[in-house]
């Protein structure tokens, strides 16, 4: 009986067995985000060696956030309209050549700080061009029942690879300089290339819009009439913009008299994310999503308001990763949510504006953090943050109550989106079991040989 209970806690397996493009993007993921995670912690650290100063470093901050907002809407367009495949292909093709620009300029005597501002832009922008490909593409090649299960497998991954990735930049870079984890990044992307070419074809479908600003308003449109899709993207930007303290975290571990404690702060939320995940089974029974993205969102409200209150450093500690179990419960709520219910014609431009939603959030909330720990010190910089997110998503339930009841098995939406799945899979199935019959018959053709020709 333990045994059996003990195995529901475990991460359901069913997408990696039902979907071979979804074990594909999930290595291509892997792979990518491990590898680029080299370049991630070597670039801001090469601009601080060449320059020595924060303002430097931080400017990378802002030539990223302005080509992610405009390229993710615009890669949300271009989604709908071409083929999925070929635009994750070619931007990951994209950023590998960027990693190449990267590990040229680490092997000059005297390496360039431009480049890096220029490769920090065009990630930026290549990232948000695929985001919208790749999340498009999960409600594509996995089972409808199984988004949950899928969502978990890919924070899974992401969890992963962002506790063991960054510990490995960086002894790569403290002890085999920039080239090397430029150089690891390259062959990273290389590898994952590899895999792209091997994704089924992903065509849009047969009245796709060209890209256009009309097109990526109809998305916002489409946003705004769905209660349940409009309190996803609030919960997200709520949690993200009140309680998202990461840039205050060296003067929370100066004040605690913990500076060798800010590694573990900054990856904290990431092992709670992490256990979450690797006991995820249940989710995929749970047919209320609606309630994992409001109380997650809530979790993680009150974790960040009780780390900021708390002065042992262990109990801070653990506070950010329940924070972190918060934060990937109501992510797996909203990448349910939006898999199950947008129409499969939308569904890139849909994506776009997800980007929006975990990349501005998360920028103004650094903002904010940094801006009442000025005006007021640190710890109430948390704690205010924390119960301001949760006090916004109290509101968000009562004012978008359909977000609370939402049922995937009762939501006239994700009732609409599985009929459509089922009708495109039994589509595909009869076109290959005419295929196979086609195929048959030439094969008795040949067998057999011509019919016989009589003469008068």
């Amino acid at each position: 009986m333990s045994t059996t209970r003990s195995s529901r806690l475990l991460p359901d397996l069913a997408p990696w067995r039902s979907s071979r493009d979804f074990r594909l993007l999930f290595f291509q993921g892997a792979i990518t985000f491990f590898t680029s995670v080299m370049a991630m912690i070597a670039l801001p650290l090469q601009i601080k060696h060449l320059t020595d100063s924060p303002l430097a470093v931080g400017a990378m901050g802002a030539v990223e956030l302005v080509p992610l907002v405009v390229f993710g809407l615009y890669g949300g367009a271009l989604a709908d309209a071409i083929d999925r495949r070929r635009m994750i292909l070619l931007s990951e093709a994209g950023l590998g050549v960027l990693a190449l620009v990267l590990l040229v300029n680490s092997l000059l005597p005297n390496p360039l700080l431009w480049p890096l501002y220029v490769v920090a832009a065009g990630v930026s922008a290549l990232a948000g061009l695929q985001r919208p490909a790749l999340d498009s593409m999960m409600a594509r090649i996995v089972p409808h029942e199984q988004m949950t299960a899928a969502a978990a497998l890919n924070a899974l991954r992401y969890q992963i690879g962002a506790i063991a990735g960054p510990a490995l930049a960086g002894l790569v870079v403290a002890y085999a300089g920039y080239p090397a984890a430029y150089g690891v990044t390259v062959a990273g992307f290389a590898l994952s290339v590899l895999l792209c070419t091997r994704l089924a074809p992903a065509p849009p479908s047969p009245d796709a819009q060209r890209p256009s600003l009309r097109g990526i308003a109809e998305g916002a449109r489409y946003a705004w009439s769905r209660p349940v899709l409009l309190g996803t993207y609030a919960a997200d930007l709520a949690a993200m913009f009140f309680a998202f303290p990461n840039t205050i975290f060296p003067f929370l571990a100066d004040e605690l008299d913990a500076v060798w404690a800010l590694g573990l702060m900054y990856s904290a939320g990431a092992v709670g994310s992490l256990a979450l995940g690797m006991t995820s089974g249940w989710t995929s029974r749970v047919r209320r999503h609606g309630l994992f993205v409001v109380c997650g969102a809530a979790v993680w409200g009150v974790a960040i308001a009780a780390a900021g209150w708390f002065t042992d450093i262990w109990v801070v500690l653990a506070c950010l990763a329940v924070a972190g179990a918060g934060d990937m419960l109501s992510g797996l709520g909203r990448a349910t949510i939006w898999n199950q219910t947008i129409p499969e014609e939308l569904r890139g431009r849909l994506a776009g504006i997800e980007v929006l939603s975990y990349s501005v959030g998360p920028q103004l909330g650094q903002v904010r953090a940094g801006t009442v720990a000025g005006w007021t010190g640190t710890r109430p910089a948390f704690w205010s943050g924390g119960l301001m997110c949760v006090a916004a998503v109290a509101a968000l339930s009562v004012m978008l109550p359909k977000l609370v009841t939402y049922d995937a098995d009762r939501d006239e939406d994700a009732l609409r989106r599985r009929a459509a799945k089922g009708r495109a899979a039994k589509g595909r199935a009869a076109k290959g079991r005419a295929a196979k019959g086609r195929a048959e018959e030439d094969r008795a053709g040949e067998e057999t040989g011509p019919l016989p020709t009589t003469t008068s």
